[in-house]
């Protein structure tokens, strides 16, 4: 990547990075997803001291490895909702579950400027996640997610994340033929809860590991 391109989101992240520690976000932030994942293993994990961790759907996570290392990591429990061996039934109990956590991982669709958290969800698990329920949040941010302002985060999650996520799924959806979001009434619709997470609470509940490097959708 062009030095001067780095340079310029150091900026715009250093400036996100401000709002969201003024919003009681602790963050991080690292050039990379090498140094991402360090920094989730070696950090952030033995401050925390969890003995049960789960994590929500996130393209950039999965990328990372953060969630195989966790499995291997002895005395560690791990909830894995995205094991291809359970039953629909069985993976949205363990949704449920997974928001007793003692650490909880996820993506976020968008990131203001001002250090706000945009999000648009399915079933509600990862945004349950954020608001209420598990000790500790780590949230894995590219620089792509960054927005100007919760008017541009929301049309950025409307007019891309949902309609690529949806194609990147399967689902059964009118945007995945369009490439818009056309409001659907579909059964496999992913659109159906907002969140605007303002502040952490309590303070450093929620962690944000940004990152220099374009993840992600």
């Amino acid at each position: 990547m062009s030095d001067y391109l780095t340079k310029f989101w150091s900026k715009r992240l250093h400036k996100a990075q401000e709002g969201l520690e003024n919003n009681n976000f602790e963050t991080y932030l690292v050039d990379g997803l090498t140094q991402a994942r360090e920094t989730v293993l070696n950090v952030i994990l033995p401050a925390v001291n969890p003995g049960l961790v789960a994590w929500g759907g996130s393209a950039t996570l999965s990328a990372s490895g953060i969630t195989d290392a966790l499995k291997q990591r002895k005395g560690l429990k791990v909830l894995d909702v995205h094991d291809p061996s359970l039953s629909r039934d069985q993976k949205q109990e363990l949704r449920r579950q997974a928001l007793l956590c003692d650490l909880y991982f996820t993506g976020t669709n968008a990131l203001t400027e001002s250090g706000q958290l945009i999000n648009l969800d399915m079933y509600g698990n990862r945004v349950g996640a954020l608001t209420f329920g598990p000790r500790h949040v780590v949230v894995l941010v590219g620089r792509n997610k960054l927005c100007v302002d919760v008017e541009e985060a929301m049309l950025r999650v409307k007019g891309f994340v949902a309609p690529a996520n949806a194609a990147r799924l399967k689902m059964k959806t009118p945007c995945v033929k369009t490439g818009f979001c056309e409001d659907c009434k579909s059964p496999e619709r992913i659109c159906n809860t907002w969140t605007i997470t303002e502040k952490s609470f309590p303070k450093g509940r929620i962690k944000l590991v940004l990152v220099n490097e374009d993840l992600g959708l």
